[in-house]
């Protein structure tokens, strides 16, 4: 997964959306203590960043070094490059030591690259008890217009081979995903949640971000070019100029406690 977005990780930084205010408020709202966050398969730190506004201290752990070089360094975040074959008893470490410590860990658009059955194993081992918790989100398509979104869709239909079988669980929300973990305080599921992200981005700045994408890359690695200059002529026209535009992804929120 890692090599995924190693060719391409500064666009990732640059380009890729963050999340709302609103979606760590109502996650800090189901911890008792925020005194340590483990946050995988940071990347770049987009949710990292946030969770250290929260949480007195942030591990951020991701496979790739090369994502976690554009990370934002910050004095209570530790970055920290965990690489897939690291064994558990070496990544526990890595994060805490001392087992069921950890208040929150969150996976940010990444949940579905991961072996589930190991790694909620080691979710259960360094989570808090009682009351740790768990919280995972994807975002899904964007949206910004009705021209822009009916060339996105259609690019997007052409990207299709080139997704791995995982993105599956992202265009069902994560509303499938293996989720053994029970309700948080004053919730009768465990999601999907759901929140909106918007970013004010210009035409280069949404192609860069289609550039960033697994698919993409695939696809290039292949010889396609799924961004050829008849696609990028119909985004232009569809976009309209060089100003700005308000892109809304929305984002789609599973969280749970520890069950005992």
């Amino acid at each position: 997964m890692a090599d995924l977005f190693k060719k391409q990780a500064k666009k990732y930084s640059d380009n890729r959306p963050g999340y709302p205010g609103e979606l760590f408020r109502f996650i800090a709202s189901k911890t008792p203590k925020n005194d340590l966050a483990w946050d995988v398969g940071t990347g770049s730190g987009q949710a990292a960043v946030s969770l250290s506004k929260i949480y007195k201290n942030v591990i951020a752990t991701d496979a790739s070094e090369q994502q976690l070089k554009h990370a934002h360094e910050l004095p209570n975040v530790q970055y920290k490059h965990t690489p897939a074959t690291m064994s558990p008893a070496d990544l526990a470490r890595a994060v805490s030591s001392e087992p069921h410590a950890v208040d929150l860990v969150t996976v940010a658009q990444a949940l579905h690259w991961f072996d589930l059955p190991a790694f909620y194993a080691q979710v259960n081992h360094v989570l808090r008890r009682p009351g740790g918790v768990f919280a995972a989100w994807c975002y899904t398509l964007p949206l910004v217009d009705p021209p822009v979104d009916s060339v996105f869709n259609r690019y997007y239909a052409t990207s299709g081979p080139y997704w791995d079988a995982a993105r599956r669980l992202v265009e069902e929300e994560y509303r499938t995903v293996a989720f053994p973990f029970g309700p948080v305080e004053e919730e009768e599921h465990t999601g999907p949640f759901e929140f909106t992200s918007e970013v004010e981005m210009r035409l280069d700045g949404f192609l860069d971000y289609m550039r960033s994408s697994s698919a993409y890359q695939t696809a290039k690695d292949q010889g396609v070019e799924l961004l050829g200059e008849e696609v990028v002529a119909e985004f232009e026209a569809a976009w309209g100029g060089e100003g700005t535009k308000v892109v809304r992804f929305p984002v789609f929120l599973r969280i749970g406690r520890v069950v005992e």
